[in-house]
């Protein structure tokens, strides 16, 4: 299964240098699943084209620093795309922007949240367990950065995941083909403090950021949400 990473976002200048691309930290995240999963990185925010849907056989779409509702001229064809893709069963993976962006396109509403920026490592309590995450803790815990959230997830979604400070977090879709989760398991502890730190004092308060460069400090649920996603794809296959 060739899986396409539509990469939303780029890692900040600063880090370029020390972090991979959006793209390969999915890779490297997911894995090739014993030689099932090869990986093509399809860079909107860069302009580069959808890639002809019949070509298709499954996406993860990326964080991004945008939201939903900038006007960039890749958004709207991605929203058909989704609808397209969905439609079709596709097997789809949205993180962050990602899970924001299959929400608004499938019917649901996201804006940014009155609660402010959640930052740092946030823990959701996992509320329904389908198959491929039959053996989920009733906790998980990931690397956070964001102030967007679903605030309404679509009709055709059920929530499998959340805390008080994002309900919604976690989302599958009715079709079984697409699921959802608004932090970020491909950001390894390294690379989110780096975020923390450089962000600090831009887009929250200095000690929000070192509360949350402490907290990323512990253990995280990186590896475990990369086989639930490897099991979602696997059964998708």
């Amino acid at each position: 299964m060739k899986v396409s990473v539509f990469q939303t976002g780029l890692v900040a200048e600063p880090l370029r240098g020390r972090f991979d691309n959006y793209g390969k930290m999915f890779a490297d995240l997911v894995g090739d699943g014993g030689g099932k999963f090869t990986y093509e990185t399809v860079s909107l925010i860069e302009d580069e084209p959808l890639p002809n849907i019949d070509d298709v056989e499954a996406i993860i779409i990326t964080g991004s620093s945008l939201g939903v509702y900038d006007k960039k001229p890749w958004m709207d064809p991605l929203r058909d795309f989704i609808r397209e893709a969905y439609a079709r069963s596709i097997p789809m993976i949205g993180v962050c922007f990602g899970h924001q962006i299959l929400a608004d396109a499938l019917g649901g509403v996201v804006k940014k949240s009155e609660k402010g920026w959640g930052v740092g490592r946030h823990q959701y309590a996992i509320t329904q367990k389908s198959a491929y995450m039959a053996d989920a803790p009733d906790q998980m815990q990931f690397n956070v950065i964001h102030q967007d959230q679903v605030i309404t997830p679509p009709s055709i979604s059920k929530v499998i995941g959340g805390n008080d400070f994002t309900p919604n977090a976690m989302l599958e879709y009715d079709n079984g083909a697409a699921i959802s989760i608004q932090a970020h398991p491909e950001f390894e502890n390294e690379y989110a403090k780096a975020v923390y730190t450089l962000r600090s004092g831009e887009l929250f308060d200095p000690k929000v950021g070192e509360e949350a460069v402490a907290s990323a400090q512990t253990q995280n649920d990186n590896e475990l949400m990369a086989e639930y996603f490897r099991r979602f794809l696997n059964r998708s296959d």
